[in-house]
């Protein structure tokens, strides 16, 4: 029987954690209320700096109200057990909506676009999911992100390093660990 690789882990590149974004639509969204932190399922749309999404009235609004609340938002992509990509982001929590004022229309015409993208029938007759009426986004304010990988290519020592490991110190894993 031969010995797993040894996974190298590393931080990812903000670039890295905006392509992990862009690629995927479903994160969990962190949010708390008092001493209690929750966190939820939700599909997304990453566009211009902000996560669109959409929900209904519940947990999730009374802990964070409908103005500005801090969040955390987190993205896997997992090929295995040492192989994958996790992308955080911290920011802040809005909702938005068509009756508010010239600004927040524009808003909510914004995301109903973006969403759309996701799912074309979004607040139309045929919409799968119309119970989530509530638009909200997500300002991704701080990024960051980690990465785990047991490729075992390395590059010969005239070879320069990709441009996403020569920035990122490895970290190999301890002997033993799982």
């Amino acid at each position: 029987m031969s010995a797993s690789p040894r996974p190298v882990f590393r931080a990812l590149e903000r670039a890295e954690v905006h392509a992990v974004l862009a690629r995927n639509h479903v994160g969990r969204l962190a949010y708390g209320s008092g001493a209690h932190i929750d966190v939820e399922p939700v599909h997304y749309v990453y566009d211009g700096g902000w996560i669109y999404g959409r929900t209904s009235r519940g947990a999730k609004l009374e802990a964070t109200g409908t103005h500005w609340s801090p969040v955390a938002f987190e993205v896997d992509e997992i090929e295995g057990l040492f192989d994958w990509r996790s992308a955080v982001v911290h920011g802040g929590f809005y909702t938005v909506s068509p009756d508010h004022g010239e600004w927040e229309r524009q808003a909510w015409d914004d995301a109903v676009r973006v969403l759309r993208r996701l799912v074309p029938e979004t607040f139309t007759d045929d919409d799968p999911t119309p119970f989530r009426n509530v638009v909200f986004r997500v300002a991704v304010q701080e990024v960051s992100g980690r990465a785990a990988s047991t490729a075992t290519a390395t590059p010969a020592a005239d070879e320069p390093l990709p441009a996403a490991m020569a920035d990122a110190p490895a970290e190999p894993a301890p002997a033993g660990s799982p």
